[in-house]
């Protein structure tokens, strides 16, 4: 039998292989055997047309977004510097010129 490494997420000894993936039986946790895991905490955010978004990116805006607590509104095209992605319901934190620090959701924006 190969000497398979334990879980990383639960630390089990039980661990098998199934194709290229890893499997663990006790929490049902798959990773790949030669790749580095990756963080289970870590999200996958994506912007209105797919594209996966990161911290320092730049985003424009797709649709006028009415501003909570303010008669102003952020129009499409608006262009955002510099994200920050955060957890949560609203995933992108950023500071727009004119409006100040913002959360916005990434549906709302594309990648620039």
């Amino acid at each position: 039998m190969a000497n398979l490494p334990n879980c990383p997420k639960c630390n089990s000894a039980y661990t098998y292989e199934d194709g290229n993936l890893l499997i663990c039986p006790e929490c049902a946790h798959e990773w790949t055997a030669g790749g580095a895991e990756e963080n289970e905490d870590t999200q996958i955010v994506r912007d209105a047309n797919g594209n996966i978004l990161n911290d320092g990116d730049s985003v424009t805006v797709i649709k006028d977004l009415k501003v909570k607590g303010s008669s102003s509104t952020l129009k499409i095209g608006t262009k955002v510097k510099s994200i920050r992605l955060v957890d949560g319901d609203h995933n992108i934190d950023c500071k727009i010129d004119g409006f100040g620090a913002m959360k916005l959701k990434s549906e709302f924006v594309k990648k620039a």
